[in-house]
């Protein structure tokens, strides 16, 4: 086991654990799974700018919501 975390941690190797055959999950190191919350966070805020610079204001309750779906 050490083996594998030192190779995700000191060689940036990205290493899958398979069950039954199938890939379960992924040893990687601490600045990769760093660089991929950063990229996640920046898709996010895109996102949210995406959404708020489309924003037209009107707002609906509810309660019209519920009406419309149930007509």
């Amino acid at each position: 086991m050490s083996a594998v975390l030192g190779r995700a941690m000191y060689g940036g190797e990205r290493i899958g654990v398979t069950r039954n055959g199938t890939l379960a999950a992924v040893v990687v190191g601490v600045a990769d799974l760093e660089d991929l919350d950063a990229l996640e966070m920046a898709q996010d805020v895109a996102a949210y700018r995406a959404a708020k610079s489309e924003d037209d204001g009107e707002r609906v309750s509810l309660a019209e919501v519920r009406d419309e779906l149930a007509g």
